[in-house]
């Protein structure tokens, strides 16, 4: 894969460098700020990028506004956003546009290589990738969508599943269950939170952001 890195802590962003590179993908540019970065977005057009929310000039949403603007100038461009912390709404702000190639893990998740990676190449195949720990913080104090009391316990767990960005396969080894088993518990999920499959959408993304509560 081609990958653009942009995080303003030389240390991390060099040690995600090495780490990419050592995993057999190309790094073709970094950037430390937040025009830069979306200049190299454009520039490059890379297969995913890994942008820090907080950069300079002011450190408050420079990278996720990037990432935003690069995402709506290159169709669905993939982006695995970072964060030294859960927050809440540059969480959902990323996640409202409804399409896949997103994801959003916290910084510590760098350090567990695997892991990082297996987000990355999820994320650039056009997947999802949510940091549990994200999650667990969104549906703190959110408002309640109805549409999930239609669950049942095991979809709930399923979407629960989902929302961390697993495929059916690692969610069937999770709960111990046959893929095929977790495919129709993903279709009647679907079908209880109204989601259909219109060939515009990304059914697993939207129903993420109703497991969210921000449908």
């Amino acid at each position: 894969m081609r990958i653009v890195v942009a995080e303003d802590l030389y240390l991390l962003r060099e040690g995600m460098v090495r780490l990419i590179e050592a995993y057999g993908h190309e790094v073709v540019a970094t950037a430390t700020t937040g025009p830069e970065t979306l200049q190299a977005l454009l520039a490059h057009r890379p297969d995913i990028a890994v942008v820090d929310v907080r950069m300079p000039p002011t450190h408050t949403d420079e990278g996720l506004r990037a990432a935003i603007a690069a995402r709506a100038e290159l169709q669905g461009q993939p982006v695995l956003i970072l964060s030294q912390y859960v927050e809440q709404l540059y969480a959902r702000e990323l996640l409202a546009d409804g399409s896949g190639g997103i994801g959003y893990v916290l910084k510590d998740s760098v350090f567990e290589a695997d892991q990082f990676i297996e987000a990355l190449e999820r994320v650039a195949a056009g997947g999802t990738a949510t940091d549990p720990a994200v999650i667990a913080r969104l549906l703190t104090g959110a408002p309640s969508d109805r549409r999930l009391e239609k669950l049942s316990e095991r979809e709930h767990s399923v979407l629960g599943l989902m929302a961390e960005g697993l495929s059916n396969q690692v969610i069937a080894q999770r709960l111990f269950l046959s893929e095929s088993a977790i495919g129709k518990y993903t279709t009647s999920l679907f079908g209880k939170l109204g989601i259909v499959d219109d060939g515009t959408n990304n059914r697993r993304v939207l129903a993420v952001l109703a497991y969210l509560n921000k449908d």
